[in-house]
């Protein structure tokens, strides 16, 4: 980008032990800006890529002298989820990015952004960059079981059952009318949950 008024944003995103890390390198007018670098823990690929969406473009933004934005990414169906109001799962970011686009639309008329989809095969030097370091990082928590949305969702699951069976226990009216607590083999039914629900 020769123009100085083009910013080019290059992202890349790996998801290990489910720890996001996403890169990002913001280029205006051939020379590098800004190095990003987060991770995030319990979040899927999709809300890492569109976090680093987010925080690109708020740095991009940064300059008032900005007339175009070029985010390369290899996942350009992330950068969809963007412009698409009915999910409503990604909205935080969502919303986040269009209003920060807003105003940077608002700035001046002719304002653009644009999003190109990178090819592994096009073996592009700045992106290579990127994604090597993306590709290179290691986690090491401390204590990697208590980051993990499994856990977390068990130990949830876990003290509803618990809540249940209290009150199974203390209820004056079991076994009697409309609840039978014990199985053909007359042990105790307990409450019990499966992946996705109770």
């Amino acid at each position: 980008m020769e123009n100085p008024t083009h910013a080019l944003i290059i992202i890349d995103t790996s998801v290990k032990n489910n720890v996001a890390t996403s890169i990002t390198h913001v280029h205006i007018h051939n020379k590098p800006i800004i190095k990003i670098l987060h991770h995030i823990v319990n979040v899927n690929i999709i809300e890492a890529k569109l976090f680093a969406i987010r925080c690109s473009i708020n740095q991009a933004t940064l300059s008032l002298e900005i007339s175009k934005i070029v985010v390369i990414t290899n996942s350009i169906h992330a950068a969809k989820k963007i412009f698409d109001p009915t999910l409503h799962s990604f909205q935080i970011y969502t919303s986040s990015i269009l209003c920060k686009l807003q105003k940077f639309f608002n700035i001046h008329q002719d304002n653009l952004i644009e999003f190109w989809e990178y090819l592994s095969r096009c073996n592009w030097l700045l992106y290579k960059a990127v994604n090597k370091k993306t590709k290179s990082f290691n986690s090491s928590s401390h204590l990697p079981y208590k980051s993990l949305w499994d856990f977390s969702k068990k130990n949830k699951c876990d003290n509803i059952s618990n809540m249940w069976r209290m009150i199974f226990q203390s209820l004056n009216l079991k076994g009697r009318q409309f609840l039978k607590l014990c199985n053909n083999n007359n042990n105790s039914i307990e409450p019990s949950y499966v992946k996705g629900g109770i």
